[in-house]
């Protein structure tokens, strides 16, 4: 079953997250359909952007299933590890500029994903941005490092990594966590507007800007 659906508006890739009955949670299928996207809106020809949002009005993305990934055996889990790592590395040197629509909460390895886009936004009503790896003893592994590293406030980020606090879409804007909050009723509109204005850059030029600017990223994939 998809857990994702892809269009093109206006000359914005729209990612829609459709499995908000599971929290849009990550098993091993879904990474595969976040690969197999970047594959297609990678091959798009002209200038671009790629928006991730979801129906789901509370929460964006809740991370790994990690009820799902307890039942694998080693090799699975590896496997999924491995997966995780290629999504995180293709989303965050991404040849196009890249926004998440955050309207909910987003936790964990959702975190983490929304970490690798260049750009977000939230609803300003509700919603957590967290990272509880600290407390449910998962440490990060070193490509995760380097993508959270993205995040450009490092005393927010310090005490979101260390201690598993859980920021609001307010405290998020005040952290430079996020760039832009909106009201839920105008969010994916306003959204919509800054991934459109995004897509008017050179792609190339922007592509090139961002590779650079996130060399520590591109060399995880040397």
């Amino acid at each position: 079953m998809s857990t994702m659906e892809l269009r093109l508006e206006d000359g914005v890739h729209i990612l829609t997250l459709t499995n908000g009955a599971n929290d849009n949670m990550l098993s091993l299928d879904v990474l595969k359909e976040y690969l197999a996207v970047f594959d297609e809106v990678e091959l798009y020809r002209g200038n671009t952007a790629l928006m991730i949002t979801c129906e789901h009005e509370k929460t964006w993305c809740n991370g790994i299933n990690l009820p799902w990934m307890m039942q694998l055996p080693a090799e699975g889990v590896k496997e999924f590890m491995i997966t995780l790592e290629d999504v995180l590395y293709r989303l965050a040197k991404l040849n196009m500029p890249t926004i998440g629509c955050i309207n909910g909460n987003v936790y964990a390895g959702g975190a983490i994903l929304a970490s690798a886009l260049d750009f977000r936004v939230m609803r300003e009503d509700r919603g957590r941005f967290c990272f509880p790896e600290i407390n449910i003893k998962i440490p990060f592994t070193p490509m995760m490092i380097d993508i959270i590293g993205l995040l450009p406030n490092k005393h927010s980020l310090k005490h979101l990594a260390l201690t598993g606090v859980a920021k609001t879409g307010s405290e998020c804007l005040e952290d430079n966590i996020v760039d832009a909050l909106f009201p839920m009723k105008s969010l994916q509109a306003g959204a919509l507007a800054y991934a459109k204005e995004l897509a008017q850059k050179d792609r190339g030029t922007y592509t090139t800007i961002k590779h650079l600017m996130r060399k520590n990223i591109t060399n995880h994939g040397a």
